[in-house]
């Protein structure tokens, strides 16, 4: 019976979250469980999309990407899928009636990571994050919200730019395996090959800006999210404040990390935090 594959396709998609992000993984756990699983289910689709232009470079990548959209739009339609991931994402779409055009911009901007190397322009650059990372938190925001589209609507913009600010960070996090390993350089008018302090202080500056909005929006959140967010925000805050600190050849030549000691002390200021609604 099909509700059986649907509790083992969930599980994938658990699984998949597990396994490959600690951090968001730790996050999602602090989601109140009524909202939980469908952030997982998020998490999976996007995940194994990523995987697909990143990782597995000895393979047809252009077809792996193209079957998996066409399974991605048979799934949504027919209401399942024998990939359980995409099982699992579709009954997410179809529980909060989630924007096609929000899964459809999310694949646009991870098809660019097939044969784009640079973007050039600030266009080209908020058009890639908007798709790779903003429409990923309005997709989770639809699950926060539980569909309510008068609150979404309301944080929508703040989402984004928690989002934005997430990518960015991901960005600079991610700058010699981005440079070196892929051949890709997301910030406009930067050569990142040869990263200075000026241009990091700039980038970082964009990020500020971006997390203030992202924050603004947390406080505002139902209480059944907040904690796992506001997790989140604080881990990539960190994170962020280690990448300021860090000279800009060091992040050219190593990826920086949050140490595992210090993600438990993230993780009680976080709950403190919102236990005593500080945020």
């Amino acid at each position: 019976m099909k509700s059986l594959f649907d509790t083992v396709s969930r599980d994938c998609s658990k699984l998949v979250t597990n396994s490959y992000s600690t951090s968001f993984s730790i996050a999602t756990k602090l989601l109140a469980p009524s909202i939980r699983q469908d952030i997982y289910n998020i998490y999976g689709f996007v995940r194994f999309a990523d995987e697909i232009v990143d990782t597995f470079h000895e393979y047809d990548k252009t077809r792996l990407f193209k079957s998996f959209q066409e399974e991605m739009y048979k799934a949504i339609d027919q209401k399942i899928s024998l990939n359980p991931i995409l099982n699992s994402f579709q009954e997410t779409v179809h529980k909060y009636n989630i924007d096609a055009h929000l899964y459809e911009s999310f694949m646009d901007s991870m098809e660019k990571d097939l044969h784009k190397s640079n973007y050039l322009t600030q266009e080209e650059y908020e058009a890639y994050i908007y798709g790779s990372a903003d429409v990923v938190g309005l997709m989770c925001l639809k699950v926060f919200v539980k569909g309510d589209r008068e609150a979404y609507e309301n944080l929508k913009d703040d989402a984004m730019k928690l989002g934005s600010a997430f990518q960015k960070v991901n960005f600079l996090r991610d700058l010699k395996a981005d440079c070196e390993e892929l051949e890709r350089s997301y910030f406009p008018n930067a050569d990142l090959s040869c990263l200075d302090e000026e241009t990091k202080k700039i980038i970082i500056s964009e990020i500020d800006v971006d997390f203030k909005a992202g924050l603004r929006g947390i406080g505002k959140l139902p209480v059944e999210a907040k904690l796992g967010v506001y997790t989140a925000y604080i881990y990539y805050s960190k994170l962020l404040q280690k990448l300021k600190n860090t000279p800009s050849l060091e992040i050219k030549n190593r990826r920086i990390r949050v140490p595992n000691y210090q993600k438990a002390s993230l993780l009680a200021k976080s709950y403190i935090s919102c236990r005593f609604n500080l945020v």
